[in-house]
């Protein structure tokens, strides 16, 4: 999936954006898992539906068009974020995610950033993303960076109660 135009996206002195690198793919499925689980009481359907999101990505790869960032400190995963192709104009960026020994470093803002210039690189015009109401840092960063709320809907996708949000971004 690595192609020689894809370097590393540097984000600080301490925190390197690279390629993901065997096995990083699955750590991501299950830090999603087990975090999410932990903060949000989210269930075995939410694994799935970000192995399926994981799965697809390597399936349908396409080169030039997606990538994913894997954000890391000394060595260690603390994050990650995929740039997924909707459209030829339409991407989607999924799995954001910060370790929480990570977070308050800029790790999050700084994939989302990776993802958005990537995006505009590439020539996509507009991104949109799915996420839930009750992750707060996330919608922060994704206010900051120009993305404006499109919809919500109630879902019980992985645990009832939650409110799923549709934000976008022309690029």
């Amino acid at each position: 999936m690595t192609t020689p135009e894809m370097r590393p996206h540097a984000a600080t002195s301490e925190i390197v954006l690279r390629d993901p690198r065997p096995g990083d793919l699955g750590w991501i499925v299950h830090r999603h898992a087990v975090l999410y689980h932990a903060e949000y009481g989210w269930d075995q359907r939410f694994e799935g539906l970000a192995a399926d999101v994981v799965g697809r990505f390597v399936r349908e790869f396409v080169p030039g068009r997606e990538r994913c960032w894997v954000a890391d400190r000394a060595g260690a995963v603390v994050g990650s974020v995929f740039l997924v192709r909707e459209t030829d104009e339409l991407a989607r960026l999924r799995m954001l995610y910060v370790e929480p020994s990570a977070r308050g470093l800029g790790v999050g803002r700084q994939l989302v950033r990776a993802c958005l210039d990537e995006a505009r690189a590439v020539g996509y015009q507009r991104m949109v993303l799915w996420t839930n109401s009750v992750l707060v840092s996330a919608r922060r960063i994704y206010e900051a960076e120009g993305f404006t709320l499109e919809s919500e809907a109630p879902h019980a996708l992985f645990d009832a109660g939650q409110l799923g949000q549709t934000w976008v971004l022309e690029l």
